[in-house]
């Protein structure tokens, strides 16, 4: 792991943190600490960090500097032979939330310099404090925060909206009139605001064909929102598209036309979602989950991956799987024969019910 900036010592870190998250030194504060890394391959000068116990058997052989862990953990921490913990170590209730933030501390994103590059082409004011790199196009009536950065060969459509000091990485296009909140990261491929697939059936028998519905509606997505590579969101057909704050969405997933996506909600790659469904807020959708349309979530459900959500869910604070265990062929074989027959049991268990009372 290459090296980040300016080493900070235990002592500034928790310093440059407590505004946002609790931290306490445990051993000597003036250890400088460049990088962070794991338990296993962490080297002097890095920082680890641990948050499940069945981990901690890795303290004893670390080579890191310090390590971020629970205070409820600090009696495993390895031990000096004046019976002092051996490893400095930084103790807060959020061991793993810390350390993203430390990671992000010694690791601070780079800004690039501002100004638009020649080959851009350019039909809407941009501030000056704005990035424009390489074979960008931004359309007419396009409006940009400052410090907003575009990089290489992006597409921004007229009249479109891009809050200030959001990064739009190479090869994204943003369709016209499209909204995007403030510190918005789109990574390569993203699509926002394509048509949504809308058609009519128009057919006579064999005879006939599919009418486009004209999509009308935007897609709107608030602040602080991160979308992975070559995930699209689909503009409105008649409403919008909405995806709330502090959404992260992985890569390679679906949203169909006129969804909502809740505030601060996660959502893992190759998920689909279909038109006009509800997410609400603080829910977790792992990957390859399939989410029919029209359905609402309740918020704070956390969906399991590759489920298949055919209903809607009214109550949140639940996990939910709806997928089948994987096993071998041959079971499986047997156990779908099993699934088949049951309306043949249902059917003879009502029987033998009507029989009972009959008796």
């Amino acid at each position: 792991m290459m090296p980040s900036g300016a080493p900070l010592t235990l002592a500034q870190i928790v310093q440059r943190l407590e505004a946002v998250c609790a931290g306490e030194v445990r051993g000597n504060g003036e250890l400088p600490i460049h990088q962070v890394a794991s338990l296993q391959n962490a080297r002097p000068g890095e920082i680890a960090f641990l948050a499940n116990p069945k981990y901690k058997k890795h303290l004893h052989g670390t080579r890191a500097s310090a390590v971020i862990l629970h205070p409820g953990m600090a009696s495993a921490l390895p031990l000096a032979v004046s019976g002092e913990p051996a490893l400095a170590a930084i103790l807060t209730p959020k061991p793993y939330v810390y350390y993203a933030r430390v990671a992000a501390l010694l690791n601070p994103a780079a800004r690039r310099a501002a100004g638009v590059h020649p080959s851009a082409v350019v039909e809407s004011a941009v501030p000056p404090s704005c990035h424009i790199g390489p074979g960008v196009w931004i359309g007419p009536g396009v409006v940009l925060g400052e410090d907003v950065e575009i990089l290489a060969h992006a597409r921004i459509g007229a009249n479109v909206v891009i809050g200030a000091r959001s990064v739009v990485h190479p090869g994204v296009s943003i369709y016209h009139g499209c909204r995007i909140g403030r510190r918005a990261i789109l990574h390569s491929g993203v699509v926002i605001g394509a048509d949504g697939f809308g058609f009519a059936p128009d057919f006579d028998r064999e005879q006939g064909e599919w009418v486009k519905i004209p999509q009308i509606g935007r897609v709107v997505i608030g602040d602080d929102v991160e979308i992975g590579a070559n995930t699209s969101i689909d503009r409105g057909a008649l409403e919008d598209t909405i995806i709330g704050d502090g959404v992260k969405l992985d890569n390679q997933i679906q949203i169909a036309h006129n969804c909502v996506i809740g505030g601060h909600t996660v959502i893992a790659g190759c998920v689909g979602i279909a038109g006009s469904a509800r997410i609400g807020h603080h829910c977790a959708i792992g990957g390859a989950a399939m989410i029919l349309g029209h359905l609402e979530i309740a918020p704070h459900t956390e969906i399991s991956p590759g489920s298949m959500v055919m209903k809607s869910i009214p109550q949140g604070g639940e996990k939910y799987t709806a997928l089948y265990p994987l096993e071998r062929h041959a079971d499986w074989l047997r156990n779908a024969t099993q699934l088949r027959r049951l309306e043949a049991l249902a059917q003879r268990v009502r029987a033998l019910e009507r029989q009972g009372v009959k008796k």
